[in-house]
């Protein structure tokens, strides 16, 4: 049995928006502010971000073209390193990266619906919990509905994003705004404090490249999910065609997105009130639409994180389903839906463990402590596409395969942002990221188990060499 080849370049494309675009750039926005101290800078990370993105995109619609494998992510490191890596990386993806994030999105979801019915201090843990057995169920019944549900939400979570974005371009910042009032404020708490001007100064030489570094520390995490794509490649029509067309359309929208919305916040607010504020989306929405622009801004956000519900059921699943099939996980979990050609149990298993972490209320955690190995795969992800070229040059491959232009410059921007990013939080949490690889480790018994009990499935590099 395999899957239904049921998704089109659309379907792809918005599998890519709706992983990227979440309830961060309604929120985060702020942090690159505060490290950086300049509209042009704040500007200049996100901008600098989103050609890293479109790096990372590149390398890997290439990934998957060459290997258009349900499981991306781990296919890759499988294939180029070792199974051992292919199996940590869904280990700590079911673990703690996927099922924390859904339970933290989870939640979030719940905590803005409840806002938005009115009732915001409420519990949000039974909504959280309803929110994911919805999207369960919904992927359950197989791709097709889980993508349609997706895409309608990744269209609707749009909305207030364009409303800020062409109001905000169209409609000038007045010196009532919140811009006015926040640079006002921040003047008289700089003259009561006796602040000089010294102390505020730009900063240059190498302290201004670490606080860019940091800065765009919060602008890559907001800029990820192009990978999900990946994940689902046995499911699309076809997918060498595809795939890298949808990965670069998705990318290339949101980087307009962000760059456009991040304009707008400072535009209304300034460098000082974009830094002062945790909610620049609903402050700006408030300046523009009065009371009505919180609300929705506030449902656009609800929308958003209960679209990213679906996405997380819909393409990480995968990741388990091949591993099941490498014989590296539960025999069962290989196995298809026999009506609707879903990964029924990877899904189940899932959703389960998502639940358990809303009601344990240790996600956070989790999601702390698995930053450095979650980047530590997309860094040696990034790295395969080296190894592949080697093992695979393009002579080898079929005519019209996509390889990612400026070769090998462009996949070594991302591999250095990502290395980068790594180096920081280690920097910054050596503890977290400590635990977080000692989690990795206890999948190490768990993966000389399952490999003991099977010899596992040919590679595609063993393939390439059976061929040869």
């Amino acid at each position: 049995m395999s899957f239904r080849r049921e998704l089109g370049r659309f379907d792809t494309a918005m599998v890519v928006v709706g992983g990227i675009i979440g309830a961060g750039i309604f929120i985060n926005p702020y942090i690159v502010a505060q490290r950086l101290d300049s509209s042009a800078l704040v500007l200049g990370a996100w901008l600098v971000g989103g050609v890293v993105a479109l790096a990372g995109a590149l390398t890997f619609a290439e990934l998957g073209a060459l290997m258009p494998k349900a499981g991306g992510h781990y296919a890759y490191l499988r294939d180029a390193y070792h199974p051992l890596v292919g199996f940590l990386y869904g280990w700590g993806l079911l673990l703690m990266i996927e099922s924390g994030a859904i339970a933290a999105v989870a939640i979030t979801f719940a905590e803005y619906t409840l806002r938005l019915v009115g009732h915001p201090g409420a519990s949000s843990q039974a909504l959280a919990i309803v929110g994911i057995v919805v999207m369960s169920v919904v992927n359950y019944l197989g791709v097709k509905p889980g993508s349609r549900v997706l895409n309608g939400f990744v269209l609707v979570k749009m909305v207030p994003l364009a409303l800020l974005i062409v109001a905000g371009l169209l409609l000038p910042a007045h010196g009532g705004s919140v811009a006015g009032a926040a640079m006002a404020a921040g003047a008289a708490a700089e003259a009561s404090a006796g602040t000089s001007a010294a102390a505020g100064a730009p900063i240059h030489g190498l302290a201004l490249v670490v606080a860019f570094g940091a800065g765009l520390v919060p602008v890559m995490f907001s800029y990820g999910g192009w990978q999900n794509a990946n994940y689902v490649a046995e499911e699309m029509r076809d997918p060498v065609r595809d795939l890298p067309v949808s990965i670069l359309a998705g990318t290339i929208l949101v980087v307009l997105v962000y760059g456009s919305i991040n304009f707008v916040y400072l535009k209304f607010l300034g460098h000082d009130g974009l830094a002062a504020t945790t909610t620049p989306a609903s402050d700006v929405a408030q300046s523009l639409f009065g009371p009505t622009g919180n609300f929705l801004v506030t449902l656009g956000i609800a929308l958003s994180t209960f679209g990213f519900l679906d996405l997380a059921m819909l393409a990480p699943t995968r990741v388990y389903y091949a591993m099941a099939r490498d014989g590296l996980f539960p025999e069962r979990v290989a196995r298809l839906h026999p009506r609707f050609d879903s990964p029924s149990v990877a899904i189940v298993i899932q959703s389960v463990w998502a639940i358990v972490l809303v009601l344990s209320g240790t996600y956070a955690a989790l999601i702390d402590y698995v930053t450095t190995a979650d980047w530590t795969f997309f860094s040696l992800a990034a790295a395969s596409l080296f190894v592949f070229r080697r093992k695979i040059p393009l002579s080898a491959r079929p005519a019209g395969t996509f390889a990612a232009p400026g070769y090998p410059l462009v996949p070594s921007l991302f591999l250095a942002v990502a290395l980068l990013i790594v180096g920081s939080v280690l920097w910054s949490y050596p503890v977290r990221s400590g635990i977080g690889f000692g989690l990795l480790a206890v999948g190490v018994p768990a993966y000389l188990f399952w490999s003991k009990r099977s010899a596992g499935a040919p590679t595609l590099l063993d393939e390439e060499s059976d061929t040869a």
